[in-house]
């Protein structure tokens, strides 16, 4: 679990995402949840210079589903320089939630690997929902930031290593 701000970043230290092009899969299981991951998300990189007509969000059923989601996007859009999988897993009583947990991060992996389009992991696994409300823009700030910013390190990795 964070104990510090996951919202605080330097701008100095990161690329100015202004010729960059993102894509959110968001989850809509949780949505309180995925909602604030992707506002802390979207509002990262507006603050670091991409443009608002720059960033595609779609939708999808729940976090097993951001693996499908996420491969549609790296494919339909081209011109994407990266991804982010913004989903919210919460413990139960069964093994679900250790299988969807598992097999979300396994595919965001594979897609990682596979493809040329990073694809970023904000998949909340928390044991609380307060825990998931504390790291989506409560009191620990906003998982949603730290992806985004994420996002426009590894795009620029991206642009800086082709040939």
């Amino acid at each position: 679990m964070a104990t510090t701000n996951l919202s605080a970043y330097d701008k100095t230290t990161i690329p100015n995402a202004k010729d960059f092009r993102f894509g959110i899969v968001v989850s809509e299981w949780n949505p309180e949840i995925t909602n604030g991951l992707f506002q802390g998300a979207f509002d990262a990189f507006l603050d670091c210079g991409a443009l608002k007509e720059n960033i595609v969000r779609w939708n999808v059923p729940g976090s097993f589903e951001l693996i499908y989601g996420c491969k549609k996007m790296t494919r339909s859009f081209d011109m994407l320089d990266a991804v982010i999988a913004v989903g919210c897993v919460i413990q139960g009583q069964t093994k679900h939630f250790d299988f969807v947990c598992e097999g979300v991060t396994q595919g965001i992996k594979d897609l990682n690997i596979q493809g040329d389009i990073p694809v970023i992991f904000c998949v909340l696994t928390d044991n609380t929902q307060q825990q998931s409300i504390d790291r989506s823009g409560g009191k620990h700030g906003n998982k949603g930031t730290e992806a985004a910013i994420a996002a426009i390190k590894m795009a620029q990795l991206r642009k800086d290593s082709k040939f």
